[in-house]
């Protein structure tokens, strides 16, 4: 698909090859209009934007310019996809919010929605029911969903010490490559929005005309380098600092740099890895610890595995669950953390100081802003995966911290992975004690759930929710779930009788074939008979539109 790259100012397009194009004014935000005009053509538009909040104010903006623009036939296949969103995952305002986006045509994308939420809004920006989709940049680098159109609202991002400055050329053209669909379009195009003729002039200069930077090794980055110094040594690959130097000469990062700067770098971490005990010299030759041989084969961060280690062996004055959940923040890997905002910094900051006791590591007095700041983020981060496996919802999550679902689910999948790291490395060391706690956190993490609710957690199909709406029912043990009543079983919200089969046969309860064929039976119609009853309105709101219409 051949791409078209212009930059926008006022009502006009100039494009890489001198052309200049006309466009009709519908809405005084440029990025929406521009959007809009790509729709009047028969086209989608993806609007990349500096953050979340941008988006999904820009969401709702777009919707309401497009409800004119949209068939029947979408706009009830639109209110289907809305009514999707809001059945998935636990109800917050943010999905209340894209419930309401979608069922307008238009859908807001980034990495706080929950993965359900991201491929439902996939899938219909595809279908080309979403006509416009305004997203984060996260967008551009992860999921292939090419538009006609692709514009991009803000050439700046903020970043934290500098506050907004501009994007790399190389990110500019990873966004104006979604830009055209293979097999539906001839072309794409990609616009830039200026304010001025001379930020016209830049941005055609340093963007549209410029070639993308450099692209470095990941290995440059020393955290890389210290887990595949070690992989090489505790996998027997490299037996010593010349079999590593010329391992790393042979790949990209040995192709940009020169040898004698890896090996500098090489020397220290070799050095590190020996002091920590990871790796021990016998002459010239490397062998691997125990200790570093587990670290390896755990795929942590050298500098996480020490984090760890040091955190064991100290543990708290008060060792409670969040003196784990604080620990595995603590470390490298723990990344991105979650950092406290101006409405929560006073909440972050007094959680810390009733809870010192529970730390494992001496916080510095000294600190500087940045370096407090990230150490309030590892406290708020450990203070959510808290609250989380005391089962506050979704929705309380976000409005006390504002946490939003796929943020939360990145720091359970990463808690759960450095508690099995903790764990591991407690057995390898001998540290029974740490490791009986550490096995139960890491399950509650996981599932997000109290103590008592973790016997049901454990059978197939029962998630949080479904764990909460049996144990409140007074089904908390697999005893009585085995002693329960199919029909009553049946009878709970989010069960039925497929799922209540199942239980009943993982406790070991005996189930009767024929009553149970008969509930499935009843359900099915019952379910049947609902979905036509939900259809109604759906038509008599169709019939009201015509109306109007005519």
């Amino acid at each position: 698909v051949e791409l078209r790259e212009g930059v926008a100012f006022g009502n006009h397009i100039t494009y890489k090859d001198g052309k200049v194009e006309g466009i009709e004014g519908y809405h005084k935000q440029d990025s929406i209009n521009l959007a809009l005009n790509s729709i009047d053509n028969g086209g989608q538009a993806l609007i990349f934007v500096e953050s979340r909040r941008r988006a999904e104010s820009t969401a709702r903006a777009t919707g309401s310019a497009l409800t004119k623009r949209l068939s029947k036939r979408e706009q009830t296949e639109l209110h289907r996809i809305s009514a999707e969103i809001s059945s998935h995952g636990e109800k917050t305002r943010l999905t209340d919010d894209l419930a309401e986006s979608v069922a307008k045509g238009s859908a807001f994308h980034h990495a706080g929605l929950n993965r359900d939420h991201r491929r439902i809004i996939e899938t219909a920006f595809k279908q080309g029911y979403i006509k416009i989709l305004c997203a984060t940049p996260t967008l551009a680098a992860g999921v292939n969903l090419p538009a006609r159109t692709v514009v991009i609202g803000n050439y700046k991002r903020f970043m934290a010490g500098y506050g907004m400055q501009p994007i790399k050329v190389m990110e500019y053209k990873q966004m104006s490559g979604r830009a055209g669909r293979p097999q539906y379009d001839k072309e794409g195009t990609a616009l830039l929005i200026a304010s001025s003729e001379d930020e016209q002039d830049y941005l055609m200069e340093d963007y549209i005309l410029s070639n993308p930077e450099r692209i470095d090794s990941r290995l440059a980055q020393e955290s890389a380098l210290r887990g595949h110094t070690l992989a090489a040594i505790a996998s027997d690959y490299a037996h010593s600092e010349n079999s590593l130097l010329d391992f790393f000469g042979s790949t990209f990062y040995g192709y940009n740099y020169p040898t004698a700067g890896i090996k500098l770098i090489l020397g220290s971490i070799l050095r590190y890895l020996s002091r920590e005990g990871m790796i021990e010299y016998d002459g010239d030759n490397l062998k691997a610890t125990d200790f570093g041989r587990r670290v390896s084969e755990l795929y942590i961060d050298p500098l996480t595995a020490v984090v760890l280690r040091d955190g064991l062996k100290r543990g708290a004055l008060d060792v409670t669950d969040f003196t784990w959940l604080h620990l595995i923040c603590h470390t490298p890997d723990m990344r991105p953390i979650l950092r406290p905002r101006r409405n929560d910094m006073e909440l972050v900051e007094n959680y810390l100081e009733d809870h010192r006791d529970e730390i494992s590591y001496q916080m510095s007095e000294g600190y500087d802003y940045i370096d407090y700041e990230e150490a309030l983020g590892e406290v708020k981060t450990a203070m959510v995966l808290e609250a989380w496996i005391n089962e506050v919802s979704e929705n309380d999550l976000l409005e006390r911290y504002n946490v939003q679902p796929g943020d939360r689910y990145s720091a359970v999948t990463n808690g759960e992975w450095l508690l099995y790291s903790a764990h591991e490395l407690a057995d390898t060391l001998g540290m029974p004690e740490p490791r009986r706690q550490l096995v139960e956190l890491r399950s509650r993490v996981k599932h997000g759930v109290s103590k008592k609710l973790l016997p049901l957690v454990r059978l197939k199909g029962i998630g949080r929710v479904r764990a909460q709406i049996l144990f409140n029912s007074g089904y908390t043990t697999h005893a009585k779930l085995k002693r329960a009543d199919l029909r009553q079983l049946t009878a709970l919200p989010l069960i039925g009788p497929r799922l209540a089969k199942a239980i009943k046969e993982q406790v070991g309860g005996l189930v009767d074939e024929q009553e149970w064929k008969r509930l499935d039976s009843i359900t099915a119609e019952q379910s049947s008979l609902t979905s036509f009853f939900e259809e109604e309105p759906e038509e008599e709101a169709e019939e009201e539109q015509r109306e109007d219409y005519i």
